[in-house]
């Protein structure tokens, strides 16, 4: 009877156990789930340069991708935006926030937002995309196009300086005064200025650098470009500049002064002409970036740069009207000099150009 008893205590006791047994097995499995449904998430931490239209649409192209990428997969890219407006201090807090938020991946859009996360992620395992960098080689960030070398790479929006003043002539070809604006402290205009003038002085065209730092700063250097009755203004990839093109387009066209740009969103901003990369195109592309790396188990040091075919114009029609030219002839005199010749109006952002 005693025998009986004791086997029967036994066995309700290894029950029990064997029911808290597989109770904290569940528990555990589900504490350690990434998300809901079996999805994997990754963070990933986006910083902006600056608060301008090209920049902001490859940011809303980086984040639609993610988008349907993780659909796609399975996934959630779980993204944090902020943007330093060119403020150092507030950029470095913006990336030690990404480090505090234990971030799998950034993206700095613009050369300085890559720079700073460079130098801040060096010695961990973060890695690093960087977008719209025009010499990514020069700026340091890796050490060549093809093997980074390091623990970031991205996608460039480098400029072909010369196709640009091509156009210059072939619109003008007695232009004799060329305008060159641009901030001195963008590393993006370093290169594309340094080849300006080569270009230029090969030609035999004089020319005069206008400098800024802020909005104001650039709107004094155009006054000055209209005093001095420049033929044409140049400038690159510059993220000041193209700040400041809202507040300048208007005195450059009623100046009868063409402003050539190197991208579609200083036209879309005013300027006459924008030549240079799709950087809708460019967003995209970046986050397919961003999921190799992730998905895929790309590595940034042996992932190349992405570059992009610089071939397309774009012409605001309205500045064309008021500088007295006419736009299906410019397309023509452009077309053998371009992959495309395309245009627009002016507006504040590309979202203006659907409503």
């Amino acid at each position: 009877m005693k025998k009986n008893i004791l086997k029967r205590v036994l066995t309700l006791a290894l029950a029990a156990l064997l029911t808290l047994s597989l109770f904290a097995c569940g528990k555990k499995n589900n504490d350690s789930s990434t998300s809901t449904s079996g999805a994997t998430s990754y963070k990933v931490g986006i910083c902006n340069y600056v608060d301008d239209a090209s920049l902001n649409q490859i940011v809303d192209n980086i984040k639609t991708q993610l988008a349907a990428i993780g659909q796609e997969k399975g996934v959630t890219f779980e993204i944090s935006y902020d943007n330093c407006n060119a403020d150092s201090a507030v950029l470095n807090q913006i990336i030690a926030n990404f480090i505090a938020d234990k971030v799998d991946l950034m993206i700095g859009v613009a050369t300085p937002v890559a720079v700073a996360m460079q130098a801040a992620t060096e010695g961990t395992d973060i890695p690093v995309v960087f977008a719209a960098v025009s010499d990514p080689v020069s700026a340091g960030l890796v050490e060549s196009l093809e093997a980074p070398g390091a623990n970031i790479t991205g996608t460039s929006d480098y400029l072909d300086t010369d196709a640009i003043l091509d156009l210059i002539f072939a619109a003008n070809p007695g232009a004799k005064n060329i305008a060159l604006l641009y901030d001195q402290g963008q590393d993006s205009s370093t290169t594309p200025i340094k080849n300006a003038k080569a270009y230029l002085d090969k030609k035999g065209v004089s020319y005069k650098e206008y400098n800024g730092t802020t909005t104001d700063e650039i709107s004094l250097a155009v006054s000055s470009i209209v005093a001095d009755k420049a033929d044409a203004v140049f400038t690159p990839t510059d993220n000041t500049v193209m700040t400041a093109e809202l507040a300048i387009y208007e005195t450059l066209a009623k100046a009868g002064i063409p402003h050539y740009t190197g991208a579609d969103s200083f036209a879309l901003n005013g300027a006459f002409l924008g030549y240079g990369v799709d950087y809708a195109n460019l967003g995209v592309e970046t986050a397919n970036m961003v999921s190799g790396i992730l998905l895929d188990g790309n590595k940034p040091a042996t992932t190349p740069v992405l570059t992009f075919d610089n071939g397309t114009a774009t012409i605001n029609t309205d500045i064309c009207k008021e500088l007295g030219l006419n736009y299906d002839d410019l397309a023509k005199t452009f077309a053998p000099l371009c992959t495309k010749v395309q245009s627009i109006v002016t507006a504040e952002n590309f979202d203006d150009l659907n409503k």
